[in-house]
């Protein structure tokens, strides 16, 4: 197997470094415009192997495309990151040319590559992948959730004072601080709801936390966050190359589902060798469908501004 990483500032690289570790790939190729960067850092985590027993190989390339020919999977990390003030949002003008750029060349050398997309803001970078690549909707997947959902475990984990693995717990809608939601009434600890557990008010922080996870790190590094999304991103491209068909919720296209159409956006789904396989209804209650539809209008408003932009 082999795994492209475009864009190698922290984001890339820690998914890059995850990969490499876990061996998920024999050959992790990482890619980026800046001079050197991708190089020096691939030769890095090549030297960090040799005191890991990972056995991986390892290229870095600056804009060589060709490098990157025969990928299974491509994550695309580039484009510019959140400072602190900004939204994920006010990111689409510059980095929509930044990621059509890429899913353009990587299929010159990669056609039947599958794509995960982390570029912010995710759910219209993942709209604007699959409609300029023409790509069959199954090959094109957005991060959003799997990260959101891991924060949302942490900070459950932190109310119930327990180990984050015996939670099950799911965020869905739009990978933004206004439009997630993280699902409290489905979040189970070791198959008991956690409103068994926790009260009203603290549920309602926990979910409040979630919605501002990114931002709340922003604040504090003063740019967006990289080990947990560079970690999300390797877990998604395990559970691809290693068919490993894990229930996570990803940016995907609707098509009718949750009610929505001709829309990208995080749902539960089913991710295998083919991609994502199939999407999962939770069955939404009213509350929760009427915030996932509220979250859709705020995503498919910035979906709109792409054609503004004529990259569509």
């Amino acid at each position: 197997m082999k795994v492209t990483v475009v864009g190698a500032g922290a984001v890339g690289a820690t998914c890059a470094d995850n990969i490499a570790r876990r061996e998920l790939a024999h050959e992790v190729v990482l890619l980026d415009i800046k001079e050197g960067i991708s190089e020096g850092k691939s030769l890095d985590m090549l030297q960090a192997s040799t005191l890991l027993d990972c056995d991986v190989k390892l290229i870095g390339s600056t804009n060589d495309y060709e490098k990157t020919a025969g990928s299974d999977v491509v994550v695309i990390t580039s484009g510019l990151p959140r400072k602190p003030g900004m939204t994920r949002e006010d990111l689409i003008g510059i980095n929509a040319g930044i990621v059509k750029g890429v899913t353009e060349n990587i299929l010159k050398h990669s056609p039947d590559t599958i794509f995960v997309i982390i570029s912010n803001p995710m759910d219209t970078m993942t709209y604007l992948a699959l409609k300029s690549s023409g790509l069959p909707k199954n090959r094109v997947i957005g991060l959003g959730g799997a990260l959101d959902s891991a924060r949302f475990k942490t900070y459950l984990s932190l109310a119930l004072n327990c180990s984050p693995n015996d939670l099950q717990a799911s965020v869905i809608g739009g990978h933004g601080d206004t439009t997630m939601i993280p699902l409290t009434r489905l979040a189970t600890k070791a198959g008991v709801p956690v409103g068994n557990f926790l009260d009203a008010e603290t549920l309602k922080k926990v979910a409040a936390d979630t919605m501002v996870g990114g931002a709340t790190l922003t604040g504090l590094i003063g740019t967006s966050a990289w080990y947990a999304p560079g970690a999300a991103g390797a877990y998604m491209v395990e559970s691809i190359l290693r068919d490993q068909k894990r229930v996570i919720p990803s940016c995907v296209l609707l098509e009718g589902e949750y009610g929505q159409s001709d829309i990208c956006l995080g749902v539960p789904v089913v991710l295998g060798r083919n991609g994502w396989e199939e999407i999962i209804d939770y069955k939404l209650n009213d509350e929760e469908q009427a915030a996932f539809n509220k979250s859709a209008d705020a995503v498919r408003g910035m979906n709109n501004v792409l054609g503004t932009l004529n990259v569509l």
